[in-house]
């Protein structure tokens, strides 16, 4: 795994503007998209920057709305061109965040929000230590499970694994700025707007 340096951040402090990064992280299955959908209709105001990977399509999500999918090798030729300001493997699949799109926006005054896996997320805040981290947590590891199975698209593997996961991932919580409990989507929201815009 690669952390790429993100010069910028440097700059920024040289020139104040109030642009800001700011990430979403928690395990799969804890409602960060919904979260994240919700947020961008209430706050058009805010840029969401769209990720890259090399999954297939879910059912109804669009290319380049939901995510830019890609091919592997196609992947592969960024990260060595220094294209992502972060990227990670995840479930077999690569994802990764543009570099240049997220950093013209921050340049630019934009509140710019990544809504990123774990490691991805780790990856930002040792290279963007400005950057402000949320992490979501479910209310329970069985609530996780249900919304996991809710989703229908995993094999009883896939599903094992990715429960497996979540309970390490839950565990680094605490290395994040804000840890917000998923229990109620409505009140799931209201924490992180008191949060962003006091």
């Amino acid at each position: 795994m690669q952390v790429l340096p993100i010069e910028s951040d440097a700059s920024t402090k040289e020139n104040p503007s109030p642009g800001r990064l700011i990430v979403l992280t928690g395990p799969s299955g804890v409602g960060k998209g919904t979260l994240m959908q919700e947020m961008l209709k209430r706050h058009p105001e805010l840029y969401y920057s769209v990720s890259v990977t090399t999954r297939s399509p879910r059912p109804g999500e669009i290319n380049g709305e939901n995510y830019y999918f890609i091919s592997r090798s196609k992947f592969e030729q960024l990260v060595a061109q220094g294209e992502f300001l972060e990227w990670a493997e995840f479930a077999g699949n690569y994802y990764g965040t543009p570099r240049e799109a997220v950093l013209n926006q921050i340049r630019s005054g934009k509140l710019v929000v990544l809504e990123i896996e774990l490691e991805g997320a780790r990856q930002i805040r040792a290279s963007f230590p400005s950057a402000f981290s949320i992490f979501i947590l479910p209310p329970s590891l069985s609530e996780l499970e249900s919304r996991i199975r809710g989703r229908a698209q995993d094999s009883e593997e896939a599903i094992a694994r990715r429960l497996c996961h979540a309970q390490a991932e839950i565990q680094a919580a605490e290395e994040f700025d804000v840890q917000i409990v998923n229990d109620d989507l409505e009140n799931a929201l209201k924490a992180i707007e008191a949060t962003l815009f006091g």
